[in-house]
């Protein structure tokens, strides 16, 4: 029986679903809510839906081929029609922290790529100010102690990610920060200043790209979904 967090994600990523339509092709993003639409897409092409879609992480990709889910990649295509991800915070701007799953180079590169993102998460990824998820920075590992000098100049502590006792390795091979700054009063401003940084090879910090949010919850009546006005 699914938890109601679990509830709560697989009624977002159903309700992003949607907004697909036959011959698009699809930017997948990562963490556990994306779970729940490759499930979903994997059930929509057994019964005839004609699309394709670009993986932003190794683990997305596992879960695209266990659903059936037909994959391309930037070498055959250009952009993408829609892209679907999940993020750590969502401020009422919409700009982002993503990356606690450790994908958010590849995340930045296909959701970059889309003439529209949406976003789903529940409701606690909502807050009024990014900074209390501590923001991942993927750094390259020659002199990362050295990157994080720099970056904690900026208020930050830096803390080396690990896993299972080791130094995490993103799928690129290189190191992630996670950054502690409390609040991010001006996310476009930090990620301009971290970008400047020898080493640092991109931020969690996704700034004006996303379309709309879908926040998920037990009920369909009680899913909200919200455009972000332009």
């Amino acid at each position: 029986m699914l938890s109601s967090n679990d509830l709560r994600k697989k009624a977002a990523a159903e309700k992003a679903a949607e907004f697909i339509q036959d011959g698009m092709t699809i930017g997948l993003g990562s963490g556990s809510t994306v779970y729940w639409l490759l499930k979903r897409l994997g059930e929509l092409v057994e019964q005839g839906l004609q699309i394709k879609g670009i993986p932003s992480s190794r683990r997305t990709e596992g879960w695209a081929r266990d659903f059936k889910v037909p994959l391309t990649d930037f070498s055959q295509v250009q952009s993408l029609d829609i892209a679907i991800d999940g993020a750590d915070e969502i401020d009422p701007d919409f700009h982002l922290t993503k990356g606690g799953g450790g994908s958010l180079v590849r995340e930045k590169i296909v959701d970059a790529r889309a003439k529209q993102l949406i976003i789903i998460a529940d409701e606690s990824k909502m807050v009024q100010t990014l900074g209390k998820f501590p923001l991942p920075i993927e750094v390259v590992p020659f002199g990362w102690e050295a990157t994080a000098q720099r970056i904690a100049e900026l208020g930050a502590t830096p803390e080396i990610r690990k896993k299972d006792g080791d130094i995490f390795v993103s799928d690129n091979g290189n190191y992630i920060l996670d950054c502690h700054f409390q609040t991010i009063a001006n996310p476009a401003e930090l990620h301009n200043q971290l970008k400047l940084l020898v080493g640092v090879v991109e931020t969690g910090l996704f700034i004006d790209m996303t379309d709309t949010v879908i926040i998920g919850a037990e009920t369909a009546e009680e899913i909200k979904v919200i455009h972000k006005n332009k």
